[in-house]
């Protein structure tokens, strides 16, 4: 039997989708003991879009594939499958991807939801490149979607502050270019970093109960200054050996399009890599941490800046709770 030959996987169109309401860190300085310098000096962020409370992850999901599929020329009912990395779900089943795909009229898809925390959004855009270039689908939506807010301690200042709401979307088709595309994708994740970045109950392990709600067990924990250091020891080296894998250096990376996560652990990778300002784009300041909905939502604006174009050397990494983390190289394709 011979070979099955690969097609090329290529990012065609991006979108993205957020709240309307605004919360600042003055708005947070009426909440919790904190002020704006210090958040600004900690984290970099400054605002972040706040949904109403009941609202679904796949509100917002479904209007960033909108956006996608029409940067993309495609319709609803082109797509073939649908993939939500997100780790706030509308519920625990059935997966956000069903609702999404009933929302938007993707009649012909098969979906599922995938959890990676921070690092889904390129778990994800993995399988949908995988699906693609086997020729197993011909066009897949990835979907990164989260209500942060929803899983939030309101008065825990070292959390609270961080996460915001919102969504990013892509899609991946094959093209007929072999040059561009997806060209790599480096992926790892370590169980023995669960302790520091979790959600204790709402799982199988502990289930909802009015004991666990009255312990705060369904928000989310984070012991900052271990993930601070695994997250830039692990986006620095996993963005180093992607490059070097390509033979290729910081100096022909057009865009580094990292995880919104802290503004300190973007500039420690960009100085590692000696990349300019203009070589990393950094939307944490108006959107905080929106978790897997960071990075395409990144990219859905450097689109809209005219930052990307088609041919340029995109690297895209990502740390997160489990632990995971990870790396993306693209040429980028949509116009």
């Amino acid at each position: 039997m011979a070979a099955r030959t690969l097609l090329t996987a290529g990012i065609t169109g991006v979108g993205m989708s957020y709240p309307d309401h605004i919360m600042t860190n003055h708005d947070l300085e009426a909440m919790v003991e904190t002020n704006d310098q210090w958040i600004v000096e900690r984290t970099g962020i400054r605002e972040r879009r706040i949904a109403e409370k009941g609202t679904g992850a796949s509100v917002y999901g479904a209007k960033a594939a909108i956006q996608a599929l029409e940067h993309a020329g495609l319709r609803p009912d082109q797509v073939d499958q649908i993939i939500v990395p997100t780790v706030t779900p509308d519920m625990v089943f059935p997966p956000t991807a069903c609702l999404i795909q009933e929302m938007i009229g993707a009649e012909n898809a098969w979906g599922y939801d995938l959890e990676a925390a921070c690092s889904g959004f390129l778990f994800s855009l993995q399988n949908a490149r995988a699906q693609v270039e086997t020729g197993a689908a011909k066009r897949v939506l990835v979907i990164g979607t989260e209500i942060m807010s929803a899983i939030l301690d309101w008065e825990d200042r070292n959390t609270c502050i961080l996460f915001g709401d919102g969504a990013g979307a892509v899609v991946v088709e094959a093209i007929d270019e072999d040059q561009v595309g997806i060209r790599d994708s480096i992926l790892h994740c370590d169980g023995s970093g669960a302790k520091f970045l979790y959600q204790g109950a709402g799982g199988s392990r502990i289930p909802a109960s009015a004991e666990s709600v009255a312990a705060g067990q369904h928000f989310v924990h984070q012991e900052g200054r271990d993930v601070f250091k695994f997250a830039v020891k692990g986006m620095t080296a996993i963005t180093e050996e992607i490059l070097t894998r390509n033979g290729l250096t910081g100096s022909d990376v057009k865009l580094l399009v990292p995880h919104q996560a802290n503004i300190r652990i973007i500039e420690a990778v960009q100085r590692r890599l000696e990349l300019s300002d203009e070589q990393v784009m950094v939307t944490i300041d108006r959107f905080g941490n929106t978790t897997a909905g960071s990075i395409p939502m990144a990219l859905r604006v450097a689109q809209d800046e005219g930052r990307l174009k088609p041919g340029d050397l995109v690297v895209l990494c990502a740390f997160g709770a489990g632990f995971t983390w990870g790396a993306t190289l693209v040429r980028w394709t949509a116009s």
